[in-house]
């Protein structure tokens, strides 16, 4: 059976995995997919997930039924941090199968279900368990973020040893173009770099560029 869950990571905290993982959910709805956001472990809230927020303005489709009963952001912590620092501040360790069951009760009613992740890909989760083993042991396959600042080279081909170390299904790179940079030198240079990478060493990987949204706030 195909897959339907897919898990979204990048290259870091700033990579844009929200704005992404949002834009790519509407180009999903707009090509005919029922598709629904989820944010497994959203930090640095109360009640609710700024990121799902994000989500479903850029989406435009206002708060879901599945968002006010939680399956869309099922552990939430109050400190802005790692996962596994969150959860200790909080006094309070992750449910993973509270993750679990909300994940695959979305993958039940929709098509097509994003995880977004917390950070990048070696952000613990635990102690001694880090996201990418999560990843790795559901067997997810994965969207990747990266994008054209400085230093991204070396944190997307870090990231992609670490994919195929894992045997981690690396389905997608979306390459961010949000938010606007005058100077678009490295910005280029970085995308033909990786796109090159990818064909030798991902060759079934798809590359899709995300472009800026102008007035995100205030139109979406």
């Amino acid at each position: 059976m195909k897959p339907n869950i897919y898990f979204i990571s990048g290259i870091d905290t700033d990579a844009g995995k929200s704005y992404c993982t949002a834009w790519y959910a509407k180009q999903l709805s707009r090509n005919g997919q029922r598709v629904i956001t989820q944010k497994f472990i959203q930090t640095g809230n109360t009640g609710h997930s700024e990121d799902i927020d994000l989500h479903r303005r850029i989406m435009g489709t206002g708060y879901l039924p599945e968002d006010n009963e939680g399956l869309t952001m099922p552990e939430i912590f109050s400190y802005p941090c790692s996962p596994h620092l969150a959860a200790r501040i909080d006094n309070r360790p992750i449910n993973f199968d509270k993750i679990e069951n909300a994940t695959q009760e979305l993958a039940r009613r929709y098509d097509t279900v994003l995880v977004e992740g917390a950070g990048g890909l070696m952000v613990p989760l635990t102690g001694e368990y880090l996201t990418i083993d999560y990843i790795a042991d559901k067997n997810y396959p994965l969207i990747f973020v990266t994008s054209g600042k400085l230093g991204s080279i070396n944190h997307t081909l870090l990231s992609l040893e670490a994919i195929g170390h894992r045997g981690i299904t690396l389905d997608t790179v979306l390459y961010n173009l949000y938010p606007t940079v005058e100077d678009k030198t490295i910005q280029n240079d970085t995308m033909q770099y990786i796109r090159e990478y990818l064909s030798r060493h991902f060759p079934g990987t798809k590359f899709e560029v995300v472009p800026e949204i102008n007035n995100l706030y205030q139109t979406m």
